[in-house]
């Protein structure tokens, strides 16, 4: 996506501004005061930012990115699909709740309980599977924060559930002895709602409104009595340039491109928000789901959080434990904080630490998914975490709750073929660094390139027996084979070289050593007839690497 370049001295001062009123006009105390420390909301400063090495050694975070949406149970972006007249989430919704000129997504808000919610469950259910990170989600574009929060009204713990939802999940994280993170969307609620803004063309509700426009004077005998829809859709502005076209939106992610720009107030409130949210849960994580960060480069406004997050961690442990994944990077705004991306993966080993993010369905519960059976098997996440931790990176996996708050028998599935690979096999991933080379096989050569944040999953050539993933901690390297050969013979030609004599080689899972040859063409590793496990196979091999 195109970025729009930052008018010098547009934002001089911005850090001081005082607030007088918030989206739908509620009142607000001064911006919260920035953290003081050696980091400064600037990218100079940030790039002192080194990533910190519990992050690098734990390779593998589960997320729980589930919120409102999740309870149509329709899949993704389901807030705005919802006001698309004619696609399929409009469709259901009319058949599930009525036309959204009457019942909108803050009446699904409504309609959401989370009764069978349980955190302590759910998260000693991931460290189980081998996760030694949590994140859950803060908020989405439907601009809803699941938290106590102090500057919104439109929160989980005044609706919908009533609870402290991320609360509950810091909670959890903590009795499971997992660094917490969280995951913050709301910076696009500005321009992905105004689809709320439409009306039908068609039919015998065309012209009227959906429910976008709607003020706190609407309210007159209705659930939401007290409240401003305008502080939770934000759609008091003139739509962006080609609004009517759902797809415009991606290209104007980065604030550009014909989108109509957000107010100061609105972006001040962002702010607010999310320091808020750091202040009372103290993640160790932050994910913004934006390009670099939130409302760049219009604001410095994720600069400022940017830099309020690494010097509290650095007040609160004495160093710097903290971390921000950023999505479309370029090399300077990659020293300043983790590079993410999105459903996909790099064809490289990077040179600084970076995160893969995906999920095994739809980022918000699907519930076509569980009846056509198409999450991903354990085998497909498993590859993907190999092939990331090979090439410095880290796997965070989201696996979708249902709008009552509990995993499906499906998912379970899945869950279980983890936790059963890493049981054996875990000693591959944690705590290693990439070797000269990350891997071999034919998968190598048929790699899908990039698309704008990732995007690339899956697109490349399938794995086999051929291929292997190489990582190392200290003298030892470990050998992943993707597949069981049917030669029940490994080569690895890499090691075809006198300074890479091997002492010793094992398998993991397996009783004993291995008997192996050593030439120019390869190391040669006879295995057992029986493999040890399923899915992936490491082979442990001790020397001089």
């Amino acid at each position: 996506m195109k970025r729009r370049t930052l008018i010098k001295g547009g934002l001089a001062g911005l850090s001081s501004i005082y607030l007088s009123r918030a989206l739908g006009g509620n009142l607000l105390s001064p911006t919260n005061i920035m953290q003081s420390g050696p980091f400064k909301p600037t990218w100079d400063s940030l790039a002192a930012y080194e990533v910190p090495e519990w992050f690098r050694d734990a390779k593998f975070g589960m997320w729980t990115h589930w919120g409102p949406q999740c309870q149509p149970e329709r899949g993704d972006w389901y807030a705005r699909g919802m006001y698309q007249e004619g696609s399929d989430q409009y469709k259901y919704h009319i058949e599930k709740y009525g036309h959204p000129s009457k019942f909108g997504f803050k009446d699904v808000i409504n309609e959401w309980k989370a009764e069978k919610w349980d955190p302590e469950a759910i998260v000693s259910l991931y460290k189980k599977a081998g996760a030694k990170y949590f994140m859950a989600l803060a908020n989405h574009h439907d601009n809803f924060d699941l938290f106590n929060s102090k500057y919104h009204k439109w929160n989980a713990t005044r609706m919908g559930p009533k609870k402290d939802l991320v609360g509950g999940w810091a909670k959890a994280a903590k009795n499971n002895g997992l660094p917490f993170a969280v995951s913050v969307h709301a910076s696009h609620a500005w321009s992905w709602y105004e689809t709320s803004q439409r009306a039908d063309k068609n039919g015998p509700l065309a012209g009227v409104p959906y429910d976008g426009k709607l003020t706190g004077a609407d309210g007159a005998g209705k659930w939401w009595n007290g409240n401003d829809p305008q502080e939770l859709y934000a759609q008091n502005h003139p739509l962006s340039e080609k609004s009517d076209n759902n797809n415009t939106i991606h290209s104007q992610w980065a604030w550009g491109n014909g989108v109509n720009p957000p107010t100061k107030e609105y972006m001040e409130a962002f702010y607010n928000r999310t320091i808020d949210l750091i202040d009372k849960y103290e993640p160790e994580l932050v994910y913004f789901d934006d390009t670099v960060l939130p409302l760049w480069p219009i604001s410095d406004a994720g600069l400022r959080i940017a830099a309020h997050l690494y010097n509290s961690s650095i007040k609160k442990h004495g160093k710097l434990r903290a971390g921000i994944f950023g999505k479309i990077l370029d090399e300077q705004q990659r020293k300043c904080m983790i590079w993410d991306i999105e459903r996909g993966q790099s064809n490289q080993i990077e040179p600084l630490p970076w995160q893969t993010d995906t999920c095994i369905g739809q980022w918000h519960y699907d519930r076509r998914v569980y009846d056509n059976n198409r999450y991903k098997t354990p085998t497909t996440v498993i590859h993907t975490l190999v092939d990331v931790v090979s090439k410095n990176g880290n796997l965070m996996l989201n696996v979708p709750l249902r709008g009552d708050g509990s995993i499906d028998d499906k998912e379970m599935v899945t869950i279980n073929g983890i936790t059963e690979w890493m049981a054996m096999n875990s000693e591959a991933i944690y705590g290693t660094r990439p070797w000269h080379t990350f891997g071999e096989g034919p998968a190598i050569a048929g790699a899908a390139p990039i698309n704008a944040q990732g995007f690339n999953e899956g697109r490349g050539k399938p794995f086999t027996a051929e291929d292997m993933r190489f990582t190392t901690k200290g003298n030892v390297l470990y050998a992943i084979l993707l597949g069981w050969p049917d030669s029940k013979s490994a080569v690895i030609k890499t090691l075809g070289t006198v300074q890479n004599r091997v002492n010793n080689v094992s398998l993991l899972g397996a009783p004993g050593r291995l008997t192996f040859t050593q030439s120019s063409e390869g190391l040669k590793v006879n295995l057992p007839d029986q493999a040890p496990g399923k899915i992936a196979y490491v082979l442990k091999i001790e020397g001089v690497i």
